[in-house]
């Protein structure tokens, strides 16, 4: 049974990226993509996803407020931060609001990878 992603960001390349390597990988299925908070609301509402790929710095609502928001809403939906900013603060915020793990930008592919299969088994994950 594949893990259902919703990837969330506010760069359209990033999600491409984020798409096209994931889709290399087994078990793991990108059923949508959202650019800002509303469309977030709305693609979870619709596709059920069972993980959101959380970017932190989004314009007008920021990934962590989006994820509490969404985490109030849906609580039993997973959320991974996504983030390039390495910041401590930030991870226990994004923790505080409901993520499960906090993995940054930088890290190589098969990190995130471990990130999402981690999360997705109800297993914390924060980055190195």
């Amino acid at each position: 049974m594949s893990t259902r992603i919703l990837l969330v960001d506010d760069h359209p390349l990033v999600r491409e990226g984020l798409r096209a390597r994931l889709a290399q990988t087994p078990d793991i299925e990108v059923v949508g993509e959202a650019g800002d908070a509303e469309q977030a609301f709305a693609r979870v509402a619709m596709l059920r996803p069972d993980l959101v790929l959380m970017d932190v710095g989004m314009k007008q609502v920021n990934g962590i407020e989006l994820t509490a928001r969404l985490r109030e809403k849906h609580p039993a939906l997973r959320v991974l931060m996504l983030s390039m900013y390495d910041n401590p603060e930030y991870v226990h915020r994004a923790l505080a609001a409901g993520a499960m793990g906090y993995v940054l930008k930088e890290a190589p592919s098969e990190e995130i990878v471990e990130a999402i299969v981690a999360v997705a088994a109800g297993r914390q994950f924060l980055g190195s």
